[in-house]
């Protein structure tokens, strides 16, 4: 059979293939899910073409493509208005069109409300799938069509994923979109007093924010008042309030990055370190995708069981949305909200410390997502294991109904569906677990010594810098040049004595994902070579590709270009590879938790000569196998104990002499504390 092709005439402005429920399973090595920004739109397209809920159809951001089908097809377009022909003749949205074999099909810009649009074919788009899903995801550089948008010249292929018959979707049953938004949040897990004030998350729900014109599938950034911080910074994480320990983000959590919110979208990062005080509902994550520059956005807090009962709701009008007959009334999709959660919600138990085990806290984040905590918000290495020991029992027996858990510096985020097992359900279950969780102190946990390049203050992380001050902020206080600014921070005499600390230290992997694809979140074992710095505020734009950065008492290893807001260092080579070339890929990440890093230095043309042989699967990586033992780590530390208090009694005047002058400077009332 001559299988129906889709000729790209054009590709608009943003136009890629994206299905549901996306790339699931992969957040814990920082692989987002992907999927439609709009996933309300997506599903009622497919609906009105009888196809599988999740069939992969066409995201359209700003403006549509045109494209010319070989072979008779049905088409339908659904989310924000924008005109739409066939051969010239106006077609309507919402309803299924027949497209006759060579027709070409135009369709043109939005000027509003809403900024993307869904257009699926009858069979959905026949994409290679990549870790599951065909959804595409341009920072990447997979799924989709070659990882990119589609573009003139490209040649798509119709499938076969058919569920039921077409339909007209009835008056009333699309989605009413406008420039004035309110979102429906849960509160948490970072709430106050521990964060932010009582008013400052007061504040924040009250708030009338602008979007801002950089906004993207990754998130859509808030134009609004500082955030009314309850703390002076963020110690080992950061000197900024809003820095924590690393730990898993949710899907639509609202991300204070210094102190700009970003709403996290389906492209976003799934593990960082910065406070996130509330999480969009799920129900409610659709009108993110409708978000465009200059509409105003408020946040009205919901209770769980609220939006269980919308989640629910939703679900029943989406099964009958085609039905002519049934329902008589109409979903209003965007309706006003009514506030039914609390500013106390965020915190759902805490369990107290013993002498088996740290107080463990349960924050609430969002409908789908829970985040478990142990211990004080410190670096400690036995809080990371006894979080690796839980991340592996919810692998274990929380089968059904979870769908990823990511593990963060000292906390454990678990994604539930929502149907099989609900935030409540994970909660008794994980509280249940700490019964049985054996004694982390005295196992041998497997790891890897992994020797790696770093080109010092490469050349591209030296433009990075450059275009931050160029684009975003030009007098920062980590600029012009990242190294001397963490000399300073830390009390070191020469920016040669950070170079010898980088490279003279071992650093353990706490946790994958950090900044994308398999980036490490790792620190020194040995705390005397632990660095502390601040991350950027306001976060960059642009970060190249596998830069290697310190923020807070972290160092990691981009895994793609993208934001971010780490101190550079340096660049080294991959650390992930999506066609796994070379024997060290057996998976497209390299590393995994608990190997040790150590760097060894080359030069910039060198590097660039490296990455292009590991590009060929040719580069050979030192990797030796060995274990680590808490009792060894614990040894060490009392030895060296003398030390490593000096160390950090000259790094702690250090950091507050920066604090003064950032005061004196006016710095502090920009970074919000």
């Amino acid at each position: 059979m001559t299988p129906a092709l889709v000729e790209v005439l054009a590709g608009g402005p943003m136009t890629t293939v994206q299905d549901l429920p996306g790339r699931v399973g992969y957040w814990h090595v920082g692989v987002p899910p992907n999927g439609p920004m709009d996933d309300l739109s997506h599903r009622l397209v497919n609906r009105v073409l009888g196809n599988a809920p999740g069939a992969a159809a066409l995201e359209l951001t700003g403006a549509g493509p045109s494209l010319r089908f070989t072979l008779a097809a049905t088409i339908a377009l659904g989310g924000a208005p924008m005109p739409m022909t066939v051969d010239g003749r106006a077609v309507p949205a919402w309803t299924p069109i027949e497209v006759a074999a060579g027709s070409v099909v135009t369709i043109g810009a939005t000027g509003g409300p809403g900024l993307r649009a869904t257009l699926g074919v009858r069979g959905g788009f026949d994409e290679p799938a990549f870790l599951g899903s065909r959804s595409t995801f341009t920072l990447g550089v997979f799924g989709g069509h070659d990882g990119r948008a589609v573009a003139e010249g490209d040649v798509l292929v119709i499938g076969h994923e058919v569920d039921g018959p077409t339909g007209h979707l009835p008056p009333g049953m699309a989605p009413v979109l406008g420039d004035r938004w309110e979102l429906g949040v849960l509160v948490g897990p970072h709430n106050a007093p521990e964060f932010l004030t009582a008013e400052g998350l007061a504040e924040l729900l009250r708030t009338t924010y602008e979007v801002h014109f950089n906004s993207s599938r990754t998130g859509v950034r808030l134009i609004g008042p500082k955030p009314k911080w309850a703390r002076a910074d963020g110690g080992e994480a950061g000197l900024h309030p809003s820095n924590i320990h690393d730990t898993g983000y949710a899907i639509g959590a609202v991300d204070l990055t210094g102190d700009m919110p970003i709403l996290l979208g389906p492209d976003g990062p799934s593990l960082g370190g910065f406070v996130c005080p509330l999480v969009v509902a799920a129900a409610e994550r659709w009108k993110l995708g409708q978000l465009r520059p200059g509409d105003l956005v408020r946040f009205v807090p919901v209770s769980a069981g609220a939006a269980a009962v919308t989640d629910s709701r939703r679900q029943a009008w989406l099964d009958r949305a085609i039905d002519p007959i049934r329902p008589l009334a109409r979903p209003v999709w965007n309706a006003g909200l009514v506030p039914t959660g609390g500013t106390g919600d965020a915190v759902l138990f805490r369990r107290p410390a013993d002498d088996r085990s740290p107080e463990v806290t349960y924050r609430q984040a969002g409908d789908r997502f829970l985040l478990v905590e142990l211990g004080e918000m410190t670096l400690d290495l036995d809080l990371r294991l006894r979080v690796h020991a839980l991340d592996l029992w919810a692998r274990e027996h929380l089968q059904v109904g979870v769908v990823d858990a990511t593990a963060g510096v000292r906390s454990l985020l678990v994604q539930v569906d929502g149907k099989h097992l609900t935030v409540a359900g994970a909660l008794d279950a994980l509280e249940r677990a700490q019964e049985e969780l054996v004694d982390v102190l005295d196992q041998p946990f497997p790891s890897r010594v992994v020797h790696l390049p770093l080109s010092w203050d490469d050349p591209a992380t030296r433009e990075a810098i450059e275009r931050y001050m160029h684009g975003v902020r030009p007098d920062a206080p980590w600029c012009p040049w990242n190294i001397e600014f963490i000399r300073r921070i830390n009390g070191l005499d020469t920016v040669d004595d950070v170079q010898r600390t980088v490279f003279d230290a071992s650093y353990l992997v706490l946790g994958l994902g950090d900044v994308y694809l398999g980036a490490p979140v790792a620190t020194p074992l040995d705390p005397r070579h632990r660095l502390v710095t601040t991350k950027y505020n306001p976060a960059r734009t642009w970060t190249p590709e596998n830069a290697v950065g310190i923020g807070g008492a972290y160092l990691c290893i981009y895994g793609m270009e993208g934001p971010g807001g780490y101190q550079f260092v340096g660049r080294t080579v991959q650390v992930w590879n999506k066609n796994q070339l070379g024997p060290h890929f057996t998976e497209p990440w390299l590393l995994r938790t608990f190997d040790q890093l150590r760097w060894f230095p080359v030069g910039a043309d060198e590097l660039l000569d490296m990455r292009a042989a590991q590009a060929a699967g040719r580069l050979p990586i030192a990797i030796e196998e060995t274990t680590f033992r808490l009792p060894d780590h614990h040894a060490f530390l009392a030895e060296h104990a003398g030390d490593i208090a000096a160390f950090r009694t000259t790094q702690q005047a250090a950091f507050d002499v920066e604090r003064t002058a950032w005061a004196e400077a006016g710095e502090l009332d920009r970074q919000g504390a």
